[in-house]
């Protein structure tokens, strides 16, 4: 039987979800997908030539939710300062688009969907996923949107892993890459912040070997364990001390006990139990176990200095943080280094703030005049009229 594809407008989750039936997608693990599902939004108009797209593509816990209101959390899209009409991103003159990666929890086949083959949540038995395996799907998309080339792929953190791998597989469909907080490979640090985070989700009772869904429970207090734990290495020592220092919570005095005396403390159990409240344990499991399998330090120099014209014609900016110890500048200089080393056309900003990892989520100006510039530039080149 050939494949089908079927685009819906998904009114619940307020995005569009396109589905692959009768289909083969090989995972990096030697597993298969006979049945997949992306759900997405899109922001702009396309043009006539559709060369005007922008894939981007969203962090460890991020979603298709890039601008507007979220529908799941009630809150604004996470980079809503960043696109829009006559924003940094401009959707008067791109066509923005952006997926819930595989394995995520809104609305893209990850552990919490049903398992065609069972009829049952996948839970832990959705097999294990690589940030290869995330970009192959989000190509199956831009095929079915018939786009033949992105202006632009975008991303940041575990977007930025992405990007890179877009450059490496699909060079030929890509024309600027912007590679934001991110590295050739994950370090063995990330790894093990990581693998605590996962503990503490695995190990709470409830999780039930992730099979939590099936009792309609969920091991809350593991997974606001993990966010907690993962947020600091988001923030920076300089930017927790601006922001809080050792000031006390609702209190003149200390209580002597394990309240949240200090309001770091209750800052970081808020995050937890707002994540709860959007996210997906064994999401978080599988997603952050993509990460840290990601390691391109030999490919991505071989790919630049053996490629004849394929990624030739790419543009790279790269951008890090001042205090960024997760994904450091040294690490994003690699990448520079590789680029221009073989010329290729590649742009460097380090941007000086104490926000730490988060600086690409935050409001940072600099940040969106170097994105803006780059893409203006760029688009400078090709016919905007068409």
């Amino acid at each position: 039987m050939s494949e089908k594809i079927k685009i819906v407008n998904d009114k619940k989750l307020d995005c569009k979800i396109i589905s692959f039936t009768n289909f083969n997608c090989k995972l990096n693990s030697g597993s298969n997908l006979n049945e997949l599902k992306i759900a997405y939004k899109t922001y702009g108009e396309l043009n006539k030539k559709k060369d005007n797209a922008i894939l981007i593509c969203h962090a460890l816990t991020g979603d298709q939710y890039v601008s507007d209101i979220n529908p799941i959390s009630k809150k604004i899209g996470w980079w809503s300062r960043m696109v829009g009409p006559n924003k940094p991103i401009d959707t008067n003159k791109f066509f923005v688009i952006c997926s819930n990666s595989l394995g995520g929890c809104s609305g893209t086949t990850g552990p919490k969907e049903i398992d065609p083959d069972t009829n049952k949540i996948f839970g832990a038995t959705f097999p294990s996923i690589t940030i290869q395996d995330i970009v192959k799907v989000q190509n199956y998309l831009i095929d079915a949107l018939n786009i033949e080339k992105l202006f632009a792929v975008i991303g940041g953190s575990m977007g930025a892993m992405q990007v890179l791998q877009w450059t490496i597989d699909y060079p030929e469909k890509v024309l600027n890459a912007i590679h934001i907080a991110g590295a050739l490979k994950h370090s063995a640090q990330n790894i093990a912040f990581h693998e605590v985070g996962r503990q503490a989700i695995m190990n709470d009772e409830s999780w039930l070997k992730g099979n939590y869904s099936e009792k309609k429970i969920i091991p809350e207090r593991g997974l606001a364990i993990a966010r907690m734990i993962a947020h600091i290495t988001y923030l920076s020592e300089d930017g927790m001390h601006r922001k809080f220092g050792r000031r006390l919570q609702s209190r003149d005095i200390i209580s002597f006990g394990f309240d949240a005396d200090f309001q770091i403390e209750s800052y970081l159990r808020h995050q937890g139990r707002s994540f709860v409240e959007r996210f997906d344990a064994n999401s978080y499991l599988y997603l952050t176990r993509a990460m840290d399998y990601f390691d391109l330090s030999d490919i991505f120099s071989k790919s630049v200095e053996f490629s004849s014209v394929s990624n030739q014609h790419i543009n790279y900016l790269i951008i890090s943080f001042t205090s960024d110890w997760l994904f450091p500048t040294n690490e994003n200089k690699e990448i520079v280094k590789i680029l221009s080393y073989f010329t290729r056309n590649v742009s460097f900003t380090e941007i000086d703030t104490d926000k730490g990892h988060d600086s690409f989520l935050l409001e940072e100006p600099e940040l969106d005049y170097t994105i803006q510039g780059f893409l203006k530039s760029n688009y400078e080149k090709v016919d905007p009229n068409e």
